[in-house]
């Protein structure tokens, strides 16, 4: 019986998740739409997308965060954001923590998911992992979106990991010579929280504190694509340590 109402629990609880997602997109979606016609009003969609979906969905599950910063951004200042991923809420709570507007870097799967997809489709750089020139396409779009002085977040674990068991898998090499290629800083990401809360696993999550530790930028400047694999573990180190001892 215990086992049946803990079921039901959960089946509710990914509900409501569901729900939330979708209704400010429905309530607000003429504003949304008006927002993508042209890029140079993304960051009025990055406002409306944060503050008027991500915030309430993590609010809404019972899920507030709790950021720990050890360096704060530059207002107008463009960055590359990573962090680990295993989470639908890693999205949101990526949202809440940068005010700087970013564009994320994403598979094209994505696309199938109802009303998030629609708009997914519109704002997201899309990659087809599996296609060459879908992953050469992503630097020249990376690039526009810089030059606009928009930010690049990638969750370089490529995916998330299949085993929930794994703590941080290895990362791939986008980010990282994409952030050396635009001179940008790294800003590794720490998310301790989100797989408890709400994991890729259906019977499982619930309500409480989202922590996330925000650590020190890493910087570009001086380095060359020869040294990406050297960023690369440097940051999944800091990661990977911070996820290790909390």
């Amino acid at each position: 019986m215990v086992a049946l109402l803990k079921k039901i629990g959960y089946t509710l609880y990914r509900i409501w998740f569901y729900i939330l997602v979708a209704l400010p997109i429905l309530i607000f979606f003429p504003f949304l739409l008006i927002s993508t016609l042209s890029e140079k009003w993304y960051p009025y969609f990055f406002w409306l997308a944060r503050n008027l979906w991500a915030k309430p969905i993590l609010f809404g599950m019972g899920c507030p965060p709790k950021i720990t910063w050890q360096q704060k951004f530059e207002k107008g200042r463009s960055y590359m954001l990573v962090a680990n991923h295993t989470s639908m809420l890693d999205i949101m709570l990526m949202m809440y923590i940068s005010k700087n507007p970013f564009v994320f870097v994403g598979k094209k799967e994505l696309v199938k998911i109802p009303i998030f997809g629609f708009f997914y489709k519109r704002v997201c750089i899309m990659v087809d992992r599996a296609d060459t020139k879908s992953r050469t396409g992503v630097y020249r779009r990376a690039q526009r979106r810089l030059n606009q002085g928009l930010s690049i977040c990638i969750f370089p674990e490529g995916g998330v990991p299949d085993d929930e068991r794994v703590v941080l898998d290895p990362f791939k090499d986008g980010a990282f010579k994409m952030a050396i290629a635009h001179n940008i800083p790294v800003v590794p990401m720490s998310f301790h929280d989100n797989k408890k809360r709400f994991s890729f696993s259906f019977f499982s999550g619930g309500p409480g504190v989202v922590r996330a530790v925000v650590h020190q930028f890493f910087c570009t400047k001086g380095l060359s694509e020869t040294d990406k694999s050297m960023l690369r573990e440097d940051v999944r180190t800091v990661i990977l340590t911070e996820l290790s001892t909390r």
